[in-house]
């Protein structure tokens, strides 16, 4: 089933939650921003291959292996959220998307504006980051 979302729309309470036209929009918000990390991730790729290590100056060389560093603990940042992406992706197909997998409760449209690739409701989260700062502190 398509479904052409309007310039201008946005996701309101007011209409029924995850309805065709919601889950068009974050399957897009989603799309998008998978393509900008993508873009990010050869881009930095790009840089890591153009940067053989040729600086004399100890202190040059320094800098340039902590900036590779960086980049690659960005990269990996990249693309665990890419994953993640790709699961709310998922989701969305399989109807899923936007449902707490704890309680089932609608997520909420303010959390998955903020983090669309979220799969616990607040509450829930709340819930698991109590229980590891308890187990944490054993």
């Amino acid at each position: 089933m398509m479904v052409t979302l309007p310039p201008d729309y946005a996701p309101s309470d007011a209409e029924p939650f995850m309805n065709p036209l919601q889950v068009e929009y974050f399957r897009q918000k989603l799309l998008r921003w998978r393509a900008d990390l993508l873009r990010e991730a050869d881009d930095t790729l790009l840089s890591l291959s153009q940067g053989g290590i040729h600086e004399a100056d100890i202190t040059d060389r320094a800098s340039v292996e902590t900036d590779r560093a960086l980049e690659l603990r960005t990269r990996d940042r990249a693309r665990k959220l890419i994953a993640k992406i790709d699961q709310a992706l998922l989701r969305i197909e399989n109807g899923s998307y936007g449902y707490c997998e704890e309680t089932g409760e609608p997520i909420g449209l303010k959390r998955l504006e903020a983090r669309p690739i979220a799969t616990l409701s607040l509450e829930a989260q709340e819930r698991h980051e109590r229980m590891e700062r308890v187990h944490r502190d054993d």
